[in-house]
């Protein structure tokens, strides 16, 4: 109950912040006008994130929850989608350098990135779970992964990152960078464990079989995902706003999210 009051607090704090970026300065002829103009949704997205935004190695189609609903906003816009590959360390720069409109791909819209891009209203919200071999009997509750000697993976630039620096004392802590980085150190037994999120861990599960979820007693650090976009335009990040409410209102979210096995996650407030 105290770490759900601490992120409503935070999420209070971080939606401020946004309304602030929202608030400020900007030409006449807005992002949605430019939207409409050129008759795209340039949308950034990270082409790894299992039920998320993942590229079927088959078929080299992006699949997921946020796979979909980018399509489902440039069709409520009425134009076409443009999806920008783009990664967690290098969205918030893509925004910012007017590479894509927004980020969709469930990011965590933590205080630090809310100094930097404005968030919608949350959508999904995910705790941080850990993911270990099958044979490593030296981890077998989250309190095990915190212990001098282990070596604990995590991506770079991820809310996974702040949290294994602030809370892990004994663990040593490395930051990777490529995607599957993490799995890879775990696997080769370079690394005892990574953090992840739900999505993910559903994905090792799916795809792994020497993988092991590792699922904390109480939540830890749950944390809202949202749409980002990049701050100064309050028209834009409203447009933005009405999509999560409708989506949230018609169902649409339920119904995608339920294909996705996403629906533990899905933010309903």
């Amino acid at each position: 109950m105290a770490t759900r009051v601490l992120w409503a607090v935070g999420f209070s704090i971080l939606s401020v912040l946004s309304a602030g970026f929202a608030g400020t300065a900007m030409a006449a002829d807005g992002r949605l006008q430019k939207i409409a103009e050129q008759k795209q949704l340039r949308v950034c997205s990270w082409p790894d994130y299992y039920a998320i935004s993942f590229r079927n190695p088959r078929t080299g189609a992006l699949e997921g929850l946020d796979a979909e609903l980018a399509q489902a906003f440039a069709d409520d816009l009425g134009v076409r989608l443009t999806v920008v590959e783009s990664s967690f360390p290098r969205f918030i720069e893509d925004l910012l350098a007017d590479r894509c409109d927004i980020g969709m791909f469930a990011i965590g819209a933590t205080p630090a990135r809310a100094e930097r891009v404005a968030f919608s209203q949350p959508y999904l919200r995910s705790g941080i779970y850990a993911v270990t071999t099958q044979t490593n009997d030296g981890i077998r509750r989250w309190e095990d992964l915190d212990r001098a000697g282990n070596i604990v993976a995590v991506q770079k630039d991820t809310y996974m990152d702040g949290y294994a620096r602030s809370a892990m004392k004994a663990a040593r802590i490395v930051a990777v960078n490529r995607p599957q980085e993490r799995e890879e150190e775990v696997q080769s037994g370079r690394a005892d464990a990574f953090l992840t999120d739900y999505p993910y861990g559903q994905r090792m599960l799916a795809f792994h079989p020497w993988a092991r979820l590792v699922v904390p007693d109480v939540p830890v650090q749950p944390t809202p995902y949202a749409y980002a976009v990049a701050p100064g335009d309050a028209s834009w990040l409203e447009r933005v706003n009405g999509f999560v409410a409708a989506i949230k209102a018609d169902g649409r979210l339920e119904r995608i999210a339920a294909r996705y096995n996403l629906t533990p996650i899905v933010a309903r407030d």
